[in-house]
């Protein structure tokens, strides 16, 4: 079996050959405007304007914790918004917004998109930033939903 690939770089420029997907965590709420997203909406506008849509028409489609949006932003890229957390840290929170089981029903999907197109899936430590996860608890997660199934996974830890 592979590991999953460490690298210290920048998740929204894969380092490999062929089919890419770039993965990360989004919230519940709609809400695109810290962390990770900020990176990838300088890249590609794309993926935010399809997940505020997703979100907007929400009463008619899949939205919702635990949910994929897959999102082409160059012939051989594309981005997967995945619905694990739920809400926002405020001042006022009490507890991470991280939804460890919305994480692994999303890499479901995922998973499975990235063997019909032969991709690689690079992503953050996802649901380890703003949504206060521990990488112990997704860790195990990446591995079983993508890395067993013969997916290739790198995870990008950013800055020196």
């Amino acid at each position: 079996m592979t590991e999953i690939a460490y690298v210290r770089g920048d998740a929204t420029a894969p380092q490999a050959k062929g089919v890419k997907i770039v993965a990360h965590v989004c919230n519940d709420l709609g809400g695109w405007g810290k962390g990770f997203v900020l990176a990838l909406s300088r890249r590609w506008p794309e993926p935010e304007a399809a997940f505020r849509r997703w979100h907007r028409e929400r009463a008619g489609n899949d939205f919702g914790l635990g949910a994929a949006q897959f999102v082409q932003v160059e012939p051989y890229v594309w981005v997967a918004n995945l619905v694990g957390q739920r809400g926002i840290r405020t001042a006022r929170s009490t507890g991470a917004p991280v939804r460890y089981e919305a994480i692994d029903a999303a890499l479901g999907p995922l998973a499975d998109k990235a063997v019909e197109l032969g991709a690689s899936v690079h992503m953050p430590r996802i649901g380890c930033g703003l949504a206060g996860g521990s990488w112990a608890k997704v860790e195990p997660l990446v591995l079983r939903r993508l890395v067993e199934r013969g997916i290739p996974v790198t995870v990008y830890d950013f800055g020196a």
